[in-house]
């Protein structure tokens, strides 16, 4: 007779170790509770690098805005397809309703996400574009705040310091150029929506696998995205074989990496320190697009920038305050 084995079976992934300690009752550990964090920041690295690459790869994409969010949303549910339809179809079918209209929702203000900040990329700068785009942890800690939750000061601090840095940036276009200051308004719109999206992700993965998750979302984005193609006219098809690549580069780099990395750490980090970590793609973004698209941003962009990272730095260290905490 072998002896019994423990219901808490250790993995290879220390995230996933953890969620079968938490899911048969185990206490997790102290070194469990470090090794999920490491984890976690390792792939928010990763999916940072594959964001980083979305706005100059749309810029380089000479195609319509509403039909490269279209087909980096269904080329990424294709992907998905096999996995989700087979290893986690009893969880799709379980899923229960209050989670399945989140994630449709979800799927909804990604839409309107990528409806407004796409279109803003060729209205101004690749680098200005990102930075208002990332703006989404000054509305993620708003909401959080409207929805009763009480930031530390630090927190505020680094918001408050990010907003003063995004009115500088918008002053910048408003003094240069009326067209770039409409593409910065529809990209702090972009910013606002993407806070929603992060804060509906992040209650839908308490129950859900990020797997379930993003297949849902991604599948209502392109529908919703499919519809907004056809009422708009903008064409599907007939790019060259250059622009099809770049939409298969920007799939597999931000949808793929980078969107379903954000979902899955977002469990482990909270909506808030993931929100805000986004802000790192604006100096990425805005380094590709100088190197490959000659895009430099005007000299007094430069300090607008940096009073937004400031602001992340802020929050950062609010955060590590916070996790360095006793319970």
């Amino acid at each position: 007779m072998t002896a019994p084995q423990s219901s808490a079976v250790p993995t290879a992934d220390p995230a996933a170790d953890l969620t079968a300690r938490s899911a048969t009752g185990t206490a997790a550990g102290p070194d469990d509770l470090a090794a999920g964090r490491r984890l976690d920041f390792m792939l928010l690295t990763l999916a940072l690098a594959g964001v980083s690459l979305s706005a100059p790869l749309i810029a380089a994409t000479t195609a319509p805005a509403l039909a490269i969010a279209f087909w980096r949303n269904a080329m990424a549910v294709g992907v998905l397809s096999p996995v989700a339809l087979w290893r986690h179809r009893g969880e799709l079918r379980h899923m229960g309703g209050r989670a399945l209209a989140l994630s449709l929702a979800a799927g909804v203000v990604l839409a309107l996400h990528f409806g407004l900040w796409l279109p803003s990329l060729g209205m101004t700068s690749v680098a200005t574009s990102t930075a208002l785009c990332t703006t989404t942890p000054i509305w993620t800690t708003l909401i959080l705040r409207i929805r009763g939750h009480r930031p530390p000061g630090l927190v505020w601090a680094g918001t408050g310091l990010a907003v003063v840095g995004v009115l500088i940036l918008t002053g910048i276009d408003l003094s240069t150029d009326t067209r770039a200051l409409a593409g910065d308004a529809l990209a702090l719109g972009a910013g606002l929506a993407a806070a929603g999206y992060m804060l509906l992700g992040a209650e839908v993965r308490r129950t859900a696998s990020t797997t379930a998750y993003t297949f849902v979302c991604y599948g209502t984005t392109a529908v919703v995205l499919l519809a907004a193609c056809l009422v708009s006219g903008s064409a599907l098809g007939g790019y060259d074989g250059t622009t099809w690549l770049k939409i298969v580069a920007l799939t597999v780099a931000a949808q793929l990496l980078g969107h379903s990395l954000l979902n899955r750490v977002v469990r482990g980090l909270g909506p808030a320190t993931t929100s805000t970590a986004i802000l790192l793609e604006t100096p990425g973004a805005a380094l590709i697009a100088a190197l490959w698209l000659g895009q430099t941003p005007p000299a007094a962009a430069y300090p607008a920038l940096g009073v937004i990272l400031g602001g992340l730095a802020l929050v950062i260290l609010a955060d590590r305050r916070k996790g360095a905490q006793p319970a």
